[in-house]
């Protein structure tokens, strides 16, 4: 925004003498005073800008009048007119934009273009009590944003050499408008800007066209307002086919050629680059035999041999290009020598075997040692060498040297008689009654001279089939050994395999560790009580502590009377029971035995440590609360009579001596008190000492004495028949 200095206005309308009177406010009016200001503001199309009239510090005027003269042209036309918050804005103005007038400030939202040109704002402006008349010209320069530019291409297609331009075109915009070019290859990548490109500005020169112009095109065009770029757009330069080049694989070349081992797959590949791609045609000795970039010949034969040609078209340009090689096809023998080794039988001799078979001329085929001395006479295809295993053959190197006049260098192949090399773990671990599989193989050997495996368990004997203990199977390389249903203790320890051939023998230790299930809970008997017929007892039991479990063993036996008397084995009342089970009813009881009852946590085959033992509860008497109710009655009516009887006897002394004297009488310092307690009760069982079987082992039946949980008969005194008479005295 730019302001001029103040300079006398250039007109002075009579509208704003007029309004004095009603807008002064009788207020007086300096107008000789009037000041004059002229500046610039620039707006963007579509966007807001605003004006003020004067000063933006300054207090906003008491009476504002805008006016408007399009491009500095022709008479001013009203906008707004305002006096505090009363705002007229005049009628037309929707070409400049959204008009609003707020303390003397105009502001044009959603600016048009016709709002460019000057406008005129006259004011009168309170200063120091009265009002002072101003002026102020704006001069709006109204700016329109770059369009989105597209380009165009004189040609969408070209070859290579000729004169190729594209034009960046924008249908709107402020200017100066300027102009930049990115270029990005056809199949992706970042975009660059074109060097060595002639031209600039809206068009772009590419003079001549070459292969490496083909791509993408897009072009930005910015003006000081904004940038927009245009949608990419193809060019694309036809050139080609360049002269061939023509690749064989496997790739052996020689003087005026290739060259190539019949039976062999043989590769032509042929590349001559062009836009749009070549379109390929090979030729045998002059014959077509094949289209395409890439001719494949399985299992090539000697007729085969001759030239090849490629020839690569472009379709478009109608343009050829060629080029020719000399393929030689030779015979020589596929693969390479193999070399195996053998014992005779009774393992007295080793012989060393070499073939290679085909080509012409054969091969010839000679063994030699470790150090490269020859071993015997070369022979065509084939050559052996036997050895005696007096001497020490163990870890000897021999090599099969073969050589073809056509093959250079030869081939050969390798030999090491060795001792068997075994393989196994070191330790395999079991848990009782699993399967143990103990695996033994030999290593791969340049000369696996066969050998003979076995096992031999701790005691050192040779396992076979057909022992129900154990199970083996074989294999070319390994034999394996299966431990079956093992036992702890007596299935643990080193197991040994072995290997022997025409060289040596090989021996390899592995531990077999069997290991015990862990111990279960223990548990506790928290009810045992007979039912009314007693020959059924109702069992509860629960756990303490932690442990694994997979089920429950219910043991009983008569307990032992008398004292003297082995107690009877304990025999399985009930077994298999689930580990989620915690009670049980138990029958076939004869009523006249007492029995004793013990529980036991089993996990597999490893057992915890039994229960107590107890022994079988008396079932409760159904009518006992009726007879209980009639006792407590009965004694309440007895001990209400006996103490009316004892208050009787004590009010007469004189009446009832004998009877008073038995009831209040105090024992003397020699007094003693009768005892008159008979004894018939049966000896209780003595108690016994139960101990938890070994873990793995189901507990066996006990002879350890069993106490009993039966308590002692008794017999009492018959009672005595005593009659108390009381008389009372009025």
């Amino acid at each position: 925004m730019e302001r001029g200095r103040a300079v006398p206005p250039p007109w002075r309308g009579p509208w704003i003498l007029c309004l004095l009177p009603a807008l002064a406010g009788g207020q007086p009016l300096v107008a000789g005073e009037a000041a004059y200001e002229e500046w610039q503001v620039t707006g963007v199309r579509g966007r807001a800008v605003e004006m003020s009239c004067g000063l933006v510090a300054a207090a906003p005027p008491a009476v504002v009048f805008w006016s408007f003269t399009p491009r500095g042209e022709g008479p001013p036309r009203a906008v707004a007119v305002g006096s505090g918050r009363d705002v007229v804005v005049a009628p037309g103005t929707g070409t400049l934009g959204r008009v609003t007038l707020r303390n003397g400030t105009l502001e044009l939202r959603e600016l048009r273009v016709a709002a460019q040109g000057r406008f005129l704002c006259q004011g009168l402006f309170p200063e120091r009590g009265r009002l002072r008349v101003g002026y102020a010209a704006v001069l709006l320069r109204v700016l329109v944003p770059v369009s989105k530019p597209f380009v165009r291409p004189t040609a969408a297609a070209a070859a290579e050499g000729a004169a190729v331009a594209l034009t960046c075109t924008v249908r709107e915009g402020t200017e100066p408008l300027s102009f930049s070019w990115q270029h990005q290859e056809p199949r992706g990548g970042p975009s660059v800007s074109p060097a060595g490109l002639r031209g600039s500005g809206a068009e772009l020169s590419l003079t001549p066209a070459n292969r490496s112009h083909t791509g993408w095109y897009l072009c930005t065009a910015s003006n000081e307002v904004n940038s927009h770029t245009s949608e990419p757009v193809y060019l694309d330069i036809v050139y080609g086919p360049d002269e061939p080049a023509i690749s064989v694989e496997p790739f052996s070349p020689e003087q005026g050629g290739f060259s190539a081992g019949e039976r062999e797959d043989v590769v032509l590949s042929c590349l001559a680059p062009s836009n749009p791609p070549s379109r390929y045609v090979w030729l045998h000795n002059g014959t077509q035999v094949h289209v395409g970039q890439t001719y494949v010949i399985a299992a090539i034969a000697r007729a085969q041999a001759g030239t090849y040609t490629c020839l690569a078209e472009n379709t478009h340009l109608q343009t050829r290009t060629q080029a020719t090689i000399v393929l030689t096809v030779y015979w020589v023998p596929p693969g390479s020598p193999t070399c195996a080794a053998a014992a005779t039988k009774g393992d007295e001799y080793v012989m060393l075997q070499c073939r290679w078979e085909g080509g012409t001329p054969p091969v010839t085929l000679q063994w030699r040692d470790g150090g490269g001395r020859a071993l015997g006479d070369p022979t065509p295809s084939t050559a052996v060498l036997v050895l005696s295993t007096e001497g020490s053959l163990g870890g000897r190197e021999f090599v099969c040297a073969a050589a073809h006049p056509l093959r250079a260098p030869g081939a050969d192949c390798r030999l090491r008689l060795e001792v068997p090399d075994l393989e196994a773990a070191s330790e395999v671990a079991v848990l009782e009654g699993g399967e143990a599989l103990l695996t033994c193989r030999q290593r791969g050997t340049s000369a696996r001279l066969s050998a003979t495996v076995a096992w031999y368990d701790p005691r050192e004997r040779e396992v076979t089939q057909g022992l129900a203990k154990y199970r083996l199977e074989q294999g070319e390389a390994w034999l394996n050994l299966t431990v079956l249903d093992a036992e702890w203790p007596g299935d643990g320890g080193i197991y040994r395999c072995t290997a022997t051939n025409a060289v040596g023998t090989a021996s390899l230790p592995v531990r077999l560790r069997v290991d015990r299930y862990p111990a279960p809970p223990n548990v506790t008997i928290s009810k045992l009580r007979y039912t009314r017929a007693r020959t059924e007892v109702q069992l509860e039991w629960r756990t303490q502590g932690t442990g694994n479990l997979t089920g429950f063993v219910v043991q009983r036996r008569q307990t032992k009377k008398p004292l003297r008397e082995a107690p009877s084995p304990w025999e399985t009342a009930a077994g298999n029971i689930e580990p989620h089970s915690r009670d049980r009813r138990l029958g076939g009881l004869d009523p006249a035995v007492l029995y004793a009852f013990r529980v036991l946590a089993v996990n597999h085959r490893t057992a915890g440590h039994p229960s107590e033992v107890q022994t079988p509860a008396e079932p409760p008497f159904e009518a006992y609360p009726a007879v209980t109710g009639a006792a407590v009655a009965g004694m309440l009516v007895a001990t209400a009579a006996s103490l009316l009887a004892v208050r009787c006897i004590a009010r007469h002394r004189e009446t009832l001596p004998r009877l008073h004297d038995l009831l209040f009488r105090t024992a003397g310092p020699g007094a003693q008190e009768p005892v008159d307690t008979p004894e018939d009760a049966e000896a209780a069982a003595s108690g016994e000492e139960e101990t938890a079987p070994a873990p793995g082992e189901v507990p066996a039946p006990s002879t350890a004495a069993e106490p009993l949980s039966a308590p002692p008969g008794t017999a009492d005194d018959p009672p005595a028949d005593v009659t108390i008479t009381a008389t009372a005295t009025p």
